[in-house]
């Protein structure tokens, strides 16, 4: 069997109930984890972009694809791997306000990891950080000895180093 490695996938559709569900049925069927999932607005009006990652062999990474591309709403699909990707997640970190204050190693964790405080009340204040997953998963390590109170992580965004012919491609379509 092909080694696994990582893949970010760029799904681009129409914005229709259920194609979600059918989408991540394709990896499902399969046993394949879908790592993180991100949708969004893409660069073309009306069309959606969705991101995800898994983590599995080239082969069957095209065999996804071609199924992905079998749903009626996706436009076009991609696959590509860590190298040939711009990436970052975003995540938030609530917790308790006396430690801001008691405990300046947290401050220095703050300004290490480039995350930055985005709000502060008597009970709690929240940190944002957007970075790999690597800096993301330290500072939550470095952080969680304090307590953490709440903690959410987006799913990866990416833009790809070489450019996508997509919206040349849908530009051609549409004339």
């Amino acid at each position: 069997m092909s080694a696994q490695i990582i893949y970010t996938v760029s799904i681009y559709t129409e914005n229709n109930i259920g194609l979600l569900n059918r989408i991540s049925a394709i990896f499902q069927r399969r046993h394949i984890n879908i790592e993180s999932i991100n949708s969004s607005v893409s660069e073309i009006e009306n069309v959606t972009k969705w991101i995800m990652v898994v983590k599995l062999s080239e082969e069957q990474m095209k065999k996804i694809i071609g199924q992905i591309e079998k749903q009626v709403e996706v436009i076009k699909a991609y696959y590509h791997t860590e190298e040939e990707t711009i990436y970052q997640e975003s995540c938030m970190f609530k917790i308790k306000s006396n430690l801001l204050f008691d405990e300046r190693h947290i401050q220095n964790i703050i300004k290490e990891s480039n995350s930055r405080i985005v709000t502060v009340n008597k009970d709690f204040f929240v940190i944002e950080k957007s970075g790999r997953k690597e800096e993301i998963d330290l500072l939550y390590r470095e952080l969680n000895v304090f307590g953490i109170m709440q903690f959410t992580r987006s799913g990866r965004i990416a833009v790809t180093k070489d450019e996508m012919k997509i919206s040349t491609m849908l530009a051609a379509l549409q004339h």
